[in-house]
């Protein structure tokens, strides 16, 4: 068994902002991290597909307050733009 993966370091070169929005940007991408392993045995950002994080937005977000579905559009938007790619995504 590897090391577990590093959510912190991953984000490092795209998380902004004060230190109480980096520490929630980090702690929720940890919980779509763990949704996705879950649900796709996909441990790593790198071997997310967009269906991935749109799942978890669709299925895993509904039942939760609008502010909520935006911070986390916010940190999956942050995880897009570390990962290079043109996803869009909407709430």
């Amino acid at each position: 068994m590897g090391k577990p993966f590093d959510m912190e370091l991953f984000l490092a070169g795209v998380l902004t902002g004060s230190h109480a929005t980096r520490q929630r940007h980090l702690r929720q991408a940890k919980v779509i991290q763990a949704e996705i392993a879950a649900r796709w045995q996909r441990e790593i950002p790198w071997a997310w597909q967009r269906k991935h994080l749109a799942w978890f937005l669709e299925h895993r977000l509904s039942q939760r307050s609008e502010a909520t579905r935006y911070y986390y559009m916010l940190t999956i938007r942050l995880l897009a733009r570390r990962l290079k790619s043109s996803w869009i995504f909407t709430l």
